[in-house]
């Protein structure tokens, strides 16, 4: 007991402070009377039962229609704050400082049966400095401008669990793994932040349009979905971009805590290569011209024994060689991924440590997109996880990038806080 007494307060004392970028919504605690583990492994990450209250438009599987609204219930809303302090080394020297690098607000819920919402805001936090910089040269969330990342309306059920209808700005479905919702809070998934030659796609970005998704008892999942591909920005031109993700659970779960879960997604999608086009609408939409195609598509894997689950995710994309500027006879083809082993333990999973590794194999002729990153973590929940949370965070990277091998360390301690 002494030993874990000391353990306790080790962890306490290294971690100190932190910032964040992923979700959690501690008003549905409030409002069920729930421990935040009835839906998470430790916040952020969904376990089973949090996927399918996902999945079900935030409503208890077979409660359908006796729920309170939120009409009839408190205000559902939520927020995440993040402090802490970083440390920063490469080839050049140090940087190290306190940041304030997150805050969202937050709010979903139920309007009627089988009709719900999901809204998030982002304010900017660094005025009042007109010159901030941040970690921008190293992490584009670090300085964050204020943004709607998400703000949509998902009508569940029309047909019994076999097709939900998801319309607004929302995570789409073919990130099989949210980087919303992972436990790294500087570390990227690499692969979703990939930029291509003169392809303005960004892999990880919330899209704006109308997704169905579905599930049945086999374990069979499936989403598919049609988007701007702009992120939050108004479309650049007339063809719409499409994606299909499609997954299998084997055993019992949903392959977050519980069974083993494989799946496959393609996204194929369009840009112009002359924009804004001669139409400009009301809304903001462009007819932008010369459109050339480009697709992503990938498989994953979530495996699971006790309280171990080890994520894999391995992706290709190649954009159209009108997109290439650095070799325009050819395609720009390039693959990477990430593997990702996490652990939950102690009385109510309130320790977890975390080991994962990213890569991005660009093209050969474009070294200085190559990545390698090595992430470790520690993270120790705090208080009686009702309405409150609280985690205590320590986080490290090496990244090697680029033909010159760059090095660089990354360390972050701190608080991540959500109510």
């Amino acid at each position: 007991m002494k030993k874990l007494s000391i353990l306790i307060i080790a962890v306490a004392f290294f971690e100190l402070m932190l910032p964040t970028k992923s979700q959690a919504i501690a008003e549905f605690a409030r409002k069920y009377g729930f421990n935040c583990n009835m839906c998470h492994v430790g916040f952020t990450k969904l376990n089973d039962f949090g996927q399918r209250f996902r999945d079900n438009g935030y409503q208890i599987p077979g409660q359908q229609g006796y729920e309170k609204n939120v009409f009839e219930s408190a205000v559902p809303i939520a927020m995440r704050l993040p402090f802490g302090y970083t440390f920063y080394n490469n080839n050049a020297g140090n940087a190290a400082g306190f940041n304030l690098n997150g805050f969202d607000l937050l709010s979903a819920g139920v309007l009627h049966k089988n009709v719900s919402f999901l809204v998030i805001y982002t304010p900017r936090i660094d005025v009042p400095s007109s010159s901030f910089i941040g970690l921008d040269s190293i992490n584009s969330n670090a300085s964050q401008t204020g943004s709607l990342e998400s703000v949509s309306l998902v009508f569940s059920n029309i047909i019994k669990d076999a097709l939900n209808i998801r319309v607004g700005r929302f995570e789409p479905a073919y990130h099989q793994f949210s980087s919303k919702r992972s436990y790294y809070l500087l570390q990227p998934y690499e692969i979703y932040s990939m930029t291509t030659p003169n392809n303005s796609f960004v892999f990880d970005d919330n899209q704006v349009g109308i997704e169905a998704t579905g599930h049945f008892r086999s374990g069979f999942k499936y989403a598919a979905g049609v988007v701007n591909g702009t992120g939050g920005s108004p479309d650049n031109n007339n063809n719409k971009d499409i994606y299909l993700n499609l997954m299998q659970t084997i055993g019992k779960g949903d392959g977050q805590t519980a069974g083993q879960r494989v799946g496959l997604f393609g996204y194929y999608g369009w840009q112009p290569l002359s924009f804004p086009g001669r139409v400009i609408s009301p809304a903001g939409n462009t007819n932008g011209t010369g459109n050339k195609t480009f697709y992503r598509f990938g498989g994953t894997g979530s495996f699971n024994f006790k309280t171990l689950n080890l994520q894999v995710m391995y992706m290709q994309g190649a954009d159209n060689k009108a997109f290439n500027t650095m070799e325009p006879a050819k395609e720009y083809n390039y693959s990477g991924g990430f593997v990702e082993l996490d652990y939950a333990g102690m009385m109510n999973n309130r320790l977890v440590a975390s080991a994962a590794y990213n890569w991005i194999a660009p093209a050969s002729y474009d070294q200085g997109h190559e990545i390698n990153a090595y992430s470790g973590l520690l993270r120790y929940y705090l208080g009686h996880w009702s309405a409150v949370n609280i985690a205590l965070h320590g986080e490290y990277t090496y990244r090697v990038t680029g033909k010159d091998k760059l090095n660089e360390n990354v360390f972050m301690a701190g608080i991540d806080f959500a109510l």
